[in-house]
């Protein structure tokens, strides 16, 4: 058996926080004394232990204590865990890769300005000219032509003003620190979508979602993102997974 002390220890984590787990339910010893000193047997440590590794994968306690309340595979549970903490440290190389390059594009005095990149154009042949470099990239990457797509140049005037404004609101949401659950940050979403599906581009929750976890793998779009805001490629992800949760 293990004290309150010792568990903490042994998990680096604090005894308040192992206090409050057993407030909440959430982690209950397997003895606790008639002086009232918890303490802790093997199967305790291994419920931490899951719960640790939940925590690092951003669950809320409640549902963790949802998931470890029913019958669970300790086998498959770790499995899937490994599989999820993977796929999270590559998540976190490409935000590093991204700060780098951002580095790199500061020291060189590259800079994207989001004004330029969504401006209005008078002509086809200006929008053309303009998504150039995003064209060759979807079809050296992807064998995807822009090109051979018709341009409504009123149509695409309008979609870029909705685009700067988009973005410029996340990014403001991320700057001010508001949750990617936040109800503003949701609403805005919802606007936005809104917005393409009145202009002919359905849009689902899904859709969107798939669109962001396109932005956090390609470099071009990663790179691009992340120049205007750091952090805001994964902020928009997790947006984005949000929003569907709630719909």
């Amino acid at each position: 058996m293990f004290t309150v002390h010792e568990v903490a220890k042994l998990a680096h984590t604090t005894v308040k926080t192992l206090h409050h787990y057993h407030k909440i339910g959430l982690l209950i010893p397997e003895q606790t004394t008639d002086a009232g000193y918890r303490l802790y047997g093997k199967k305790d440590i291994e419920r931490l232990q899951q719960i640790l590794f939940y925590k690092e994968l951003d669950f809320p306690l409640q549902e963790i204590k949802r998931l470890l309340d029913g019958n669970i595979d300790r086998e498959k549970t770790l499995i899937q865990q490994k599989y999820l903490l993977e796929h999270k440290i590559d998540r976190f190389k490409g935000l590093i890769k991204t700060i780098n390059s951002t580095i790199k594009s500061a020291e060189e005095g590259v800079v994207i300005d989001m004004e330029t990149m969504f401006e209005g154009f008078k002509t086809e042949k200006e929008w053309r000219e303009a998504l150039k470099d995003h064209n060759e990239h979807l079809k050296n990457e992807y064998e995807f032509d822009l090109s051979n797509q018709t341009m409504d140049v009123e149509s695409m005037n309008d979609s870029a003003m909705e685009a700067q404004s988009f973005n410029e609101d996340m990014i403001r949401f991320l700057q001010e620190g508001f949750s990617a659950n936040d109800p503003k940050v949701l609403e805005r979403i919802k606007e936005h979508l809104t917005f393409l599906e009145k202009k002919g581009h359905p849009s689902t929750p899904q859709d969107f979602l798939n669109q962001t976890e396109f932005f956090i793998v390609d470099d071009f779009h990663r790179n691009m993102l992340e120049q205007w805001q750091v952090g805001y490629t994964y902020f928009l992800n997790k947006a984005a997974a949000n929003y569907l949760k709630n719909e």
